[in-house]
């Protein structure tokens, strides 16, 4: 389970957050789900499916 503790402030164009927030609701999610998923899949991408593990082994 991803523990929800770290934030991530970014600054993006108005009319660009605008589209972003209309295409998150028509697939029924929140934009802060679409950008954690943007995130896991760019991580897997560099780094692998096994990137998980990594984070379960340190303390």
């Amino acid at each position: 389970m991803e523990q929800r503790t770290a934030r991530l402030t970014l600054l993006i164009d108005p009319r660009k957050k605008a589209i972003f927030e209309k295409l998150c609701a028509q697939e029924d999610v929140t934009p802060s789900q679409k950008v954690r998923q943007f995130i896991r899949d760019y991580i897997e991408q560099k780094v692998g499916p096994e990137w998980q593990n990594e984070l379960e082994k340190k303390p």
